[in-house]
């Protein structure tokens, strides 16, 4: 039997089907419709890809090199910090200071309500400032004793015959001695003091004695003027030298011993 011909597509009447042609013909007739299907296509194909690949690398633990860096990290890695030059040294528990006679021991001393440095409730013995570093230590260690009272000289009643050269000896608590010698002394008026020369940062172990001077002035009963030595930390010492007993000194006028050392 023959077979019967195929009726054309392009011929079917009304109320006929017509055969459908193949997928890939209808797509290629809708230029849209292609490019989202092959959009679709390669996507997948991508993702299939990436999972294998992944499937054989092993993973990142969290905070490792391939984890996102952490805001709260540097992102750089630090290096260590270098020892302190200068270890911490023990708090200062005496003084002495041969060239003037002076061998005494050390208070604490703090700030007053009116934001002076304190001095120290006897003229016979010197305090050490807390608020500074200790002596030995980076900084200006700061050190203060009256010049006389009413009873007469106090500890620093020679402070002002100091010279650049002499030596200066601070027992400390766990029986050391920081060695200092002294660079300069001056005098300041108290309503010049130069509060950060003295007080103020510098690069080495230093020491300010600190005392009144000057004129005094009997409205007030007070000293016009500051006295202030300046040292250099030289060596340590295991122990402090023996130093004679202070020789007697002339009385002087009466009244407040030890100013405020800022204006």
């Amino acid at each position: 039997m023959r077979a019967a011909p195929r009726a054309s597509t392009a011929n079917a009447g009304p109320g006929r089907h017509a055969r459908h042609s193949p997928p890939w013909r209808q797509v290629a007739r809708r230029p849209l419709t292609a490019a989202v299907l092959l959009g679709g296509v390669l996507a997948m194909a991508i993702t299939i890809v990436g999972l294998l690949v992944l499937a054989g690398r092993p993973g990142h633990p969290p905070g490792s090199a391939g984890a996102a860096p952490d805001r709260l990290a540097p992102l750089v890695t630090l290096p260590a910090l270098a020892e302190p030059v200068t270890m911490a040294a023990a708090p200062p528990v005496a003084l002495q200071i041969p060239a003037i006679g002076v061998r005494t021991r050390l208070v604490q001393l703090g700030i007053t309500r009116q934001g002076t440095l304190q001095v120290p409730s006897s003229a016979s013995v010197a305090g050490w400032y807390t608020g500074s570093p200790r002596p030995g230590e980076i900084g200006s260690s700061i050190i203060a004793g009256h010049i006389d009272s009413y009873l007469g000289p106090g500890v620093f009643y020679r402070l002002r015959e100091l010279h650049p050269g002499d030596r200066i000896y601070v027992r400390q608590a766990d029986g050391r001695s920081a060695v200092f010698q002294v660079t300069a002394v001056h005098q300041y008026a108290k309503a010049q003091f130069p509060v950060a020369a003295v007080y103020g940062p510098v690069p080495d172990a230093e020491l300010r004695l600190i005392t009144c001077g000057g004129a005094f002035d009997n409205a007030t009963r007070s000293y016009l003027s500051n006295i202030v030595v300046y040292s250099t930390e030289v060596s340590a010492m295991p122990s402090m030298p023996s130093t004679p007993a202070m020789p007697a000194m002339p009385t002087s006028p009466s009244g407040v011993a030890h100013g405020r050392p800022k204006p």
